[in-house]
């Protein structure tokens, strides 16, 4: 065991300017970036681990966030930032969720108070914030293959010394498709990559598929390996082995390795070399394993056995629950409960209703994608588990597999996260759509999710669906509506999407049901002085909006819940073309593509001089923050509808050109475009 310091340079511990944290985590206050880790002896380490486990507990319990990710990784993330030079060398995160203790060691100590926060830290890795974040991470299965391109760039630059790159992933999101692609074109590479799979066993919800259970058992010491590259370099030196020869020789090697050990490995068989699996938690193994293998050539993958939650027992118990539990109290793990009375979750609607469904149609299947706890999919597992299908992280796949389904005479409901079904496009087009396949799609956190940010908020599937021909894309204004919604799918012959928002909703559900005509909306309110539209629950806001305008102004506002996007209703249309008042379309979505411009095309089409203002998600990406403070950020809180109104009653009308207008966040407006008349 190697017990030495990094360097001989002191600690200034005068740079800790938070006594509170340097009285509670004297280690690790005195720690401000890797470099100063790497100032401290092998032998203080788990103290600088327990500091930190102490740290995320106390700071989570109150200040919400990802726990048992993080808490199963510092003993890894405290190996890495000591043994590699970071932020030179490369470390890429897979989806983040376990990166809580590298944004403490990389700077953002002292204001880890602020993560998931509106103005301060991403929940996520995020380049943008820290030159440690080396990518972009919030999706699973991309550190890979960005990772790969980063060893790539540096051998093509030949950057002195030489760079290292270690890509950190899971083991569910190294079962997704996008990893195997990237393990299969490093196995072609000959580049400085490093794969850590970090295995807990865990994703959100427990893994499944064969992979999770594949992941075999294999050590190979710094002496053979040094003994096996010598006699490599040998071979090569007096022209015995070409490339090609090479590979031979490493798969014969390979399956030697398999022969005598009565075990096989997948990545072997791919011609990565493969090291474990080793304790993720026994520090010194994790530290001297690191550095015997960090300057081999070639890619290379460490396996590490891990516990989700570790050092927090209710979160070792429980995984599954403490992934993201909220505040608790950090010394019993006692939740701390919201008592008062809310409305139900719209995913726990979506998931009463399609049991109820399924108990009357047979033909009804469920699908999830390693979400089954998350979109309330457990609900039909427990009623009907030879119907429900969770096939891991593999959007791709879930479509594609519905498609299969519904092919062959089945009902299939695929539950996914908006942001995650970007992932599955193609599959939608391809699979579903082009065949007209009777597919519902029920995407769960449309809109802007709050906390998770720009990588989690589902702002872009109703630009992206209303493209695809075929597809009905509709959203629920309340709880009831996306019952009646689904009741609706149910007997659709064709694919069928219904976008729903993260979380409660506005109003509780009266529990009655009535049958839907596809393509219609609804008037709320008539008016005649402007008219507002709107789709989904941003409903609720404008009738706040609407009202005050009312009593404070005198404005007269008809009101539409659309419903359907595609197709539109016609007959509200024409009725909004008859009054030839400003209109405001309003949506919890991106304004490029979605509702907004689709009422733009069909009043221009019909050769309407009504201006259209689109409130709803601006062209950019939108940071983390609560949902009440990101829709006035996007400009279409109540505020800032009521600031719409006033602006539309007041400008001039009298034009040749039918104007369209985006709103700004205090109420003024911008035209940005004109359609000649």
């Amino acid at each position: 065991m190697i017990n030495e310091a990094r360097n001989d340079s002191p600690i200034d511990e005068s740079r800790c300017k938070d006594s509170e944290i340097a009285e509670k985590y004297p280690m690790l206050a005195r720690i401000d970036s890797p470099a100063d880790l790497r100032r401290l002896p092998l032998t203080e380490l788990p103290k600088v681990c327990s500091e930190l486990r102490s740290f995320l507990i106390n700071s989570l319990s109150s200040h919400p966030g990802h726990f048992a990710s993080s808490m199963g990784a510092v003993e890894l993330t405290v190996a890495l930032h000591y043994v590699f030079d970071t932020p030179y060398d490369r470390i890429v995160w897979d989806v983040g969720h376990q990166a809580y203790g590298h944004k403490i060691l990389t700077g953002r100590r002292d204001s880890f108070s602020t993560n998931r926060t509106l103005g301060g830290l991403s929940g996520f890795p995020s380049p943008k914030e820290s030159e440690y974040d080396t990518f972009t991470a919030g999706h699973a299965s991309n550190s890979i293959s960005a990772a790969l391109g980063m060893a790539v760039a540096s051998s093509l630059q030949k950057d002195v010394p030489p760079r290292n790159v270690v890509a950190v992933i899971g083991d569910a999101s190294i079962s997704g498709g996008l990893a195997f692609e990237g393990l299969n074109n490093a196995a072609n590479s000959n580049s400085n990559l490093l794969i850590i799979l970090n295995d807990n066993d865990m994703s959100i919800d427990r893994n499944v598929g064969s992979l999770n259970s594949y992941l075999a058992h294999l050590t190979t010491s710094k002496t053979y390996n040094n003994l096996r590259n010598k006699f490599s370099r040998f071979l090569r030196r007096h022209h015995l082995v070409t490339d090609k020869g090479k590979g031979i020789i490493t798969r014969f090697n390979n399956s030697l390795k398999s022969l005598l050990t009565k075990e096989q490995n997948i990545f072997e068989g791919l011609n990565i070399r493969y090291f474990g699996p080793f304790d993720g938690h026994d520090l010194p193994t994790v530290v001297n394993v690191l550095r015997d293998i960090k300057d081999l050539p070639g890619p290379r993958i460490l396996h590490l056995r891990t516990v989700k939650g570790k050092g927090f027992e209710p979160a070792e118990k429980n995984p599954a629950e403490w992934h993201a539990p909220g505040k608790f109290e950090p010394k019993t793990g006692k939740k701390v409960k919201d008592t008062s009375a809310r409305p139900p979750k719209y995913q726990d609607v979506f998931g009463e209703t399609l049991v109820s469904l399924a108990k009357n149609n047979d033909k009804i299947v469920g699908i999830t994608a390693a979400m089954l706890s998350g979109t309330s999919m457990s609900k039909l597992q427990k009623e009907f588990p030879a119907r429900t299908f969770d096939v891991g992280i593999s959007e791709g796949h879930a479509v594609t597999f519905a498609g299969g389904l519904a092919k062959d005479g089945m009902k299939p409901y695929v539950a996914i996260y908006s942001s995650f079904l970007q992932r599955a496009y193609d599959h939608i087009i391809h699979d579903v759509a082009i065949e007209g396949l009777p597919v519902t799609f029920c995407i769960d956190r449309a809109g802007l999710v709050g906390e998770d940010g720009a990588t989690h908020h589902g702002v872009f599937d109703l630009c992206y669906l209303r493209a695809i021909p075929g597809m009905t894309v509709a959203s629920p204004r309340n709880l009831d509506m996306l019952r009646n919604l689904m009741l609706a799918s149910e007997k659709f012959d064709g694919p069928f999407a219904i976008r729903y928002p993260r979380g409660n909703g506005v109003e509780m559900p009266t529990e009655e049901t009535r049958e839907l005509q596809i393509g219609k909306g609804e008037k709320l309110r008539d008016g005649h002085d402007i008219v507002v539209l709107t789709l989904g629950p941003v409903a609720s806001e404008a009738q706040k909006a609407i009202e005050r305008a009312q009593t404070e102004l005198g404005i007269s506002v008809a009101h539409y819940d659309m419903v359907f996007l595609k197709p539109m209703d016609s007959d509200i249309i024409n009725e909004v073309v008859e009054k030839s008042v400003p209109v405001i379309t309003i949506e919890d979505g991106t304004v490029e593509g979605g509702l907004g411009s689709a009422v733009i095309e069909r009043l221009c089409e019909l050769g309407s001089r009504q201006p259209v203002y689109r409130l709803g998600v601006p062209d950019r990406f939108i940071p983390q923050g609560t949902p009440a403070e990101l829709h006035r950020l996007c400009g279409f809180d109540p505020e800032s509808i009521f600031d719409a109104i006033k602006t539309a009653v007041n400008e001039n009308h009298a034009s040749d050109v039918c104007p369209v207008m985006d709103i700004n966040s205090d109420g003024t407006s911008d035209k940005i475009i004109t359609q000649e008349k």
